[in-house]
């Protein structure tokens, strides 16, 4: 969980739309409807790509120098950024089931005023974390 930069490869193709590759990423393609949006794609892609290696425990390559890249006329290299703890915290909202103890009388209050214990054990620990 961490942060990483990438070269990629930006393929500009005739209706204004952009392909986007990381070369060190195998599979890492996406793209855009112009430039502004391939990078936010191609900072997307790679950011899911190695959220997943990390997730599956893989290996993470080391990125290529720029320099080392050749590209066509229509193409440009661009360094990419991708970071794995916020793809995480944005995409990863799997339930995880918690046991804990609360006093009897806690509960029964909380039970007759309907409240929803995830929701307030969720909005608890936001509030200690200072997360909005």
């Amino acid at each position: 969980m961490m942060k990483y930069v990438y070269p990629a490869i930006f393929t500009a193709l005739e209706n204004g739309e952009y392909d986007v590759m990381v070369p060190d990423l195998p599979g890492c393609r996406t793209c855009g409807a112009n430039l502004p949006d391939a990078i936010s794609m191609a900072e997307d892609a790679t950011s899911m790509w190695l959220w997943d290696a990390e997730n599956n425990k893989e290996s993470i390559p080391a990125p290529s120098p720029m320099s080392s890249i050749s590209v066509k006329d229509n193409q440009m290299v661009s360094l990419v950024m991708a970071d794995t703890k916020a793809y995480r915290e944005k995409y990863d909202s799997r339930a995880v089931k918690k046991t804990l103890t609360i006093p009897a009388w806690l509960n029964s209050r909380a039970t007759a005023a309907g409240i929803n214990f995830s929701a307030a054990l969720q909005a608890g620990i936001k509030a200690e974390l200072h997360i909005d």
